[in-house]
Parts: C-alpha cells; structure tokens; sequence
C-alpha cells in the first residue's frame, strides 16, 4: 500500500518542486509550450514514464497549454509516487 505524505514532507517537497502549488490536496503546475504539436510531444514523453512507475497524472492539453494535478486516490492524498512523476515531469519539460 502506498503511504500519504504528512504535512511537513509536502511542504519540504513544495520547496525543491519550482513551478509545482499545492491545490484541493493536489500537486499542481501549468505548462506552456510555442505551440500544440510541442504541448503534445512532451505528454507523449510524460506518459511513458508515467506508465514506467505505474503511477499517471491527471491532465488536460488546450492547443499549446498542458495543466497537470498530481495526486494518489488510493492513499487518499500525495505519495512519494507523486513527487517522482512530478520530477520526472521537470525532465521532460526541460528537454
């Protein structure tokens, strides 16, 4: 079973997680690309390593803005599970 962070790990986390916020218990970051196809690739890499640790995102594309919410509905809250897809997220858009 996957463990909820507590408080205090969320809030370390939200530290080192530049452009992530907390909001309604979920990690949230809105990405903005030059255009759709770019916006596309990069939830095409997203959910490779998505699948990869078996953990996916709840997400939305609109033409070249990608909104991402991160959350774990098993544990009920953030797991440690989010915050590595939310750093492999920053891999990717950083590429």
């Amino acid at each position: 079973m996957t463990v909820k962070l507590t408080d205090l790990e969320i809030s370390n986390a939200l530290k080192e997680l530049v452009g992530w916020e907390l909001s309604d218990g979920k990690l949230c970051r809105v990405f903005e690309f030059k255009d759709f196809i770019s916006a596309f690739s990069f939830m095409t890499r997203v959910a490779i390593r998505a699948e990869k640790i078996d953990h996916h995102p709840e997400w939305s594309n609109v033409y070249k803005t990608v909104t991402i919410a991160l959350t774990s509905h098993d544990a009920g809250g953030l797991t440690a599970k989010d915050l590595a897809l939310a750093e492999a997220i920053k891999i990717e858009f950083d590429r």
